[in-house]
């Protein structure tokens, strides 16, 4: 027997068979069963799921009417909103492939979005619509965008919200505004009221279980961020094996702050509540009064969060007038809980964090601590249908428990390998036992009660209150800035954020003497997401190289560590 059984919850198999539908199923008995039931809360807004499901299938009757067919790739570009879930539904419901964008990214990172799935329609809301009009427009005119659907933050709320469901003073400029559509070289701008007022015919779905459903894209050590193949079946399987995990009913009530964009809010929060008939509780960003009044009025029962996101709301002022007496699971990953924290939440409330792991390519998760018996700063046992091992990364032998290696994965949420890319499928993936294993590029630890542990990367990445930066990433596109000859993207530690960026920066010599630090931090701020711009930069003379002229950045990162 697996040591971790001995911890694994009583009341569920180790191992389970999904559905073998696709995932608009799921939403399209969630409204059969549940018609008159809150699927969506938005500033105080309830939409049904009986709605939810009639607004996706008009979008999807629109996108099939400008041309979208079975697997053609369609681009989403929303903060958490019930418009982010219709139109993900509706891309699914037209047997099309969600591509999921960082809403934080720029239109210099946004191009490859458009490029790389061959994407000729987008979903978007008015404030982010300009940077992907203008990604667009910048290509060669045969891999432009041909249409773009557009929505207002208030088409799914109402603008003249008062109290506890009142968005913060500080989100009006950006949330109320009814902002004017873009233009689009050569293409069609929608807005979303006319989008979802189509009456057109609608196609029947013949999607199944081994077609793709989402291309979620994730970075590396080298180039640009490679799109991650998910079938219907990859991702189904996580959803309904978080609800079960997490104890999920159609009675849950789901706090959704964590970004749906991301694989973690897509799947274990998103998919699983359609599967299960929650309600959702969306917040559009993190902001600690916000989640406090939410959580109270609401009656919340379940969180998946980032540490920093508990750090924060323990800190509030306000913090004793917020009732989270209704939670009864809270979760989270990304980066490691403080273990100060996760005591006092369960010394004061009697709440137990569980922290679980995964990556884009396992659907997040592969890892997850039990509710009833979870490992503080721990990643968890291996997730249901599982099975995880610590290799060498040299041989990819198994190594002996205790020591370091490689955390490798096989189970049915691992996804089918990278879009266009078989040399790097081929390299992520190995065979041991007869099983195919993914790679993850950790190393970590097994205890001898089969938790897994991390302990250092393979892959050079930083970890930013759980927004996973490359490295390789920032600095192709520093390399944009004309006055940067040479740049290495390092990590530093950060109290708050876990790490933070740092750039080490030679300049041309041209320029040496008339660009400062805080410019080529600004000039970064204009062209790449906010979470990806350094916070700092060191100027210098020269990059330490090794004998083939390779940039050391071990040595940087190391120094950086000292």
């Amino acid at each position: 027997m697996q040591a971790h059984y001995k911890f694994w919850p009583k009341r569920l198999p180790h191992a389970i068979t999904p559905p073998a539908t696709s995932l608009w199923h799921n939403l399209a008995v969630s409204a059969l069963r549940y018609p008159d039931k809150p699927a969506t809360v938005f500033f105080g807004s309830v939409l049904t799921w009986a709605q939810l499901k009639a607004a996706a299938e008009r979008l999807a009757a629109q996108l099939q009417a400008l041309g979208v067919g079975k697997g053609d790739r369609v681009l989403l570009n929303l903060q958490n909103s019930p418009q982010l879930i219709v139109a993900h539904f509706a891309i699914l419901r037209a047997d099309a492939v969600v591509v999921p964008v960082n809403p934080m990214n720029r239109a210099e990172e946004l191009k490859h979005y458009i490029l790389d799935p061959d994407a000729r329609v987008a979903i978007t809301s008015a404030d982010l619509a300009g940077e992907l009009a203008a990604a667009s427009d910048a290509l060669p005119p045969a891999d432009r965008l041909a249409h773009l659907i557009v929505t207002q933050y208030t088409d799914a709320f109402d603008a003249a919200v008062q109290g506890e469901d009142a968005p913060p003073e500080v989100w009006r400029d950006w949330l109320l505004p009814r902002r004017p559509l873009p233009t689009l070289q050569g293409g069609q701008v929608h807005a979303w009221a006319d989008a979802l007022a189509f009456d057109g015919p609608l196609a029947a779905t013949t999607a199944g279980p081994q077609d793709l459903s989402v291309l979620p894209y994730t970075s590396g050590t080298t180039g640009l961020p490679k799109g991650c193949m998910h079938t219907h079946a990859s991702l189904m399987h996580n959803a309904v094996a978080c609800t079960l995990w997490g104890n999920g009913t159609a009675e849950t009530v789901t706090l959704v702050v964590v970004p749906m964009f991301h694989i973690t809010g897509m799947v274990a929060v998103m998919q699983a509540a359609v599967y299960a008939g929650a309600t959702m509780v969306l917040m559009p960003r993190w902001d600690r009064e916000l989640a406090g009044r939410l959580i109270s009025r609401w009656k919340v029962t379940a969180w998946a969060n980032i540490p920093t996101m508990v750090i924060d709301l323990l800190a509030s002022p306000n913090f004793a007038r917020f009732d989270l007496s209704s939670l009864r699971t809270i979760s989270g990953g990304g980066a490691a809980m403080p273990q100060a924290v996760a005591q006092r939440l369960e010394d004061v409330y009697g709440l137990k964090y569980a922290e679980g792991y995964g990556l884009t390519e396992t659907a997040a998760p592969s890892h997850q601590n039990p509710v009833d018996a979870p490992k503080q700063q721990c990643l968890g046992i291996p997730f249901m249908s599982t099975d995880a091992r610590i290799v060498d990364p040299e041989t990819c032998k198994e190594v002996p428990q205790g020591e370091t290696g490689e955390i490798v994965v096989h189970g049915p949420e691992v996804f089918s390998g990278y879009w266009k890319c078989p040399e790097a499928t081929a390299a992520a993936f190995f065979e041991l036992e007869g099983k195919r294993f993914f790679r993850t590029g950790d190393l970590g630890r097994v205890d001898e009660d089969g938790y897994f542990f991390i302990t250092d990367r393979l892959k050079r990445m930083i970890n930013a209150s759980g927004f996973k930066v490359w490295p390789a990433e920032v600095e192709a596109l520093m390399f944009k800035h004309p006055a940067i000859q040479e740049a290495c993207v390092i990590g530093t530690r950060d109290a708050y954020r876990g790490e933070s960026v740092k750039a080490v920066v030679v300049l041309r010599a041209e320029h040496k003497g008339k660009v400062s630090e805080q410019e080529v931090i600004d000039w970064c701020r204009e062209h790449m997401a906010a979470y990806k711009v350094p916070r700092a930069v060191q100027f210098v003379d020269a990059l330490p190289k090794s004998g083939s002229g390779k940039v050391m950045w071990r040595l940087l990162q190391e120094a950086e560590k000292a």
